[in-house]
């Protein structure tokens, strides 16, 4: 167990493999089997959108409820290894979480046929629809973070911790840009996941 838990890699391996004796072992045990058409993709596409999104908003939580308030804390001696090898690594996984989280979510919203009707929220009926309407603004809520993490936060982060060298001015500068940008994510995230949670619950 230990060698399986002790390497990322083999930890993840084995995460597939329970999930997918844990499917067939409930397959078999309701008798349903697996339909392997339209309806399964779907449910797989929607299942690596969480995934991608629990990575993404995951990162984002821990940026702005751990690291952040608790740069000061630390002794600035010890302040390097944040910045050159925890805060890179996190902000890989942050930003390609992202990018995974909306190609996901676009291509599910493709897949069952409401794409065009959420990001219009519904116009072409009025916006009487709340479904379209609620996934709509929650789509929209998450473009917009995820153009923040690719176009403000990532650049000014660069900046921020010398992997593009500009002087101590600009650093300064980009990472209260990027902090701003986080908190904006932030405060997005709730209503966004608000959205979301709701267009599949309520309506």
């Amino acid at each position: 167990m230990s060698s399986i838990l002790s390497n990322l890699r083999n930890t993840i391996i084995a995460g597939i493999v329970l999930t997918i004796v844990m499917a067939v072992v409930v397959s078999l045990a309701t008798g349903d089997g697996f339909a392997m058409g339209h309806a399964y993709g779907a449910f797989i596409m929607r299942w690596l959108h969480v995934l991608s999104g629990v990575m993404w908003i995951g990162l984002l939580y821990y940026f702005n409820f751990v690291q952040i308030p608790n740069m000061p804390n630390i002794p600035d001696e010890q302040k390097p290894a944040i910045g050159k090898v925890i805060a890179p690594a996190a902000l890989w996984w942050f930003r390609w979480g992202a990018m995974a989280t909306i190609v996901t979510g676009l291509l599910l919203a493709w897949m069952n046929g409401y794409l065009v009707d959420a990001l219009t929220l519904g116009a072409q009926d009025g916006f009487a629809v709340d479904k379209s309407m609620a996934i709509g603004i929650g789509m929209w809520l998450g473009i917009i973070m995820w153009f923040n993490v690719w176009f403000v936060i990532w650049p000014n982060q660069k900046k921020a911790l010398g992997i593009v060298e500009v002087d101590a001015a600009a650093k300064a500068a980009s990472a209260r840009t990027a902090m701003l940008f986080s908190r904006t994510n932030t405060m997005l995230s709730i209503p966004m996941l608000y959205a979301m949670v709701s267009a599949q619950n309520l309506y």
